[in-house]
């Protein structure tokens, strides 16, 4: 039998860590397996709800670390489809959570709309109840609080203000990708750039400009300055890239998987009138970076 949660979890939160420690608080006490039940694809990419505009605080593979990471024995993905989406709440709750993950109880969180019917908690309580399920809900937080959400994540993320994520994901947001060739010029003026390709194409992008980072790269942590935007000094401006000059390395490291973590966002993006003052430029944004690890 199994204590269950249920909901899309994107960036495991530290709003979702609350109601994970909870589930996982619950199960132990019940002598029962703490089981998360997710879904993946995000329903907006099958349901074409604005899918054009998503993008994602995690990919799967992180998404199911962080609630690992977080004491939950059990994570089942779920495959998102349209014959699924059909589900109302009554037959999910029965047919999946009950039927094919064993739950004697299901854990809510306080904005979990579940089925094609989107019944609401109290709903769904009542539903579950009728179930023959126990109905947990999470402990309480500070009421004076505005919940952390994804949505205010991904705003924050989106306007640059990785600082703000950090405090609510409770750890820096960062991207996960392979190092793919670039146009080699940084090299030239004395910074030397990794660019990375994302490995989840979804996975939601820092407001264009430069960042301080922290970078891992074999098995090593390093800091580091990240770009991402369209090069106007040095390209014709179309392609987007994410290029991070490591600090204190410089190996070719192309076809080898690279994560940065963003720790603080330094200046925007902007066009230089020579390479020479793009090199200014980037020496005192190295001194910025090295100076802000240093305190």
């Amino acid at each position: 039998m199994a204590v269950v949660t249920t909901g899309f979890f994107d960036g495991v939160h530290l709003g979702h860590r609350h109601v994970l420690s909870d589930l996982v608080a619950a199960a132990r006490e019940r002598g029962e397996s703490s089981v998360v039940a997710t879904f993946w694809p995000h329903p907006r990419t099958i349901l074409q709800d604005g899918a054009r505009e998503l993008r994602l605080l995690s990919s799967l593979d992180e998404k199911k670390e962080l609630i690992a990471a977080c004491g939950v024995d059990r994570t089942e993905v779920i495959p998102f489809s349209k014959s699924f989406s059909a589900l109302t709440a009554q037959e999910y709750i029965d047919q999946v959570l009950k039927g094919q993950f064993g739950a004697s109880a299901i854990l809510l969180g306080y904005d979990n709309r579940l089925g094609s019917d989107r019944k609401n908690p109290d709903q769904i309580a009542e539903i579950a109840r009728s179930l023959g399920l126990e109905v947990i809900r999470p402990s309480a937080v500070d009421s004076g609080e505005v919940p952390i959400s994804s949505t205010r994540i991904r705003n924050a993320v989106a306007e640059g203000r990785v600082e703000d994520a950090a405090e609510m994901l409770g750890r820096h947001y960062g991207l996960t990708g392979v190092v793919v060739a670039g146009n080699r010029l940084g090299r030239t003026i004395g910074f030397p750039t990794a660019n990375m390709q994302l490995y989840e194409p979804l996975k939601l992008l820092p407001k264009g400009g430069v960042y301080h980072v922290g970078v891992e790269v074999q098995g090593r942590r390093y800091e580091g300055m990240c770009n991402i935007g369209r090069r106007p000094t040095v390209s014709s401006g179309e392609a987007l890239a994410i290029e991070t000059n490591i600090f204190g390395f410089d190996e070719e490291i192309y076809g080898l998987p690279i994560s940065i973590s963003f720790l603080s966002r330094i200046r925007d993006e902007r066009r230089f009138g020579s390479l020479d003052e793009l090199k200014a430029q980037l020496q005192a944004d190295r001194s910025r970076c090295l100076f802000s690890a240093e305190k």
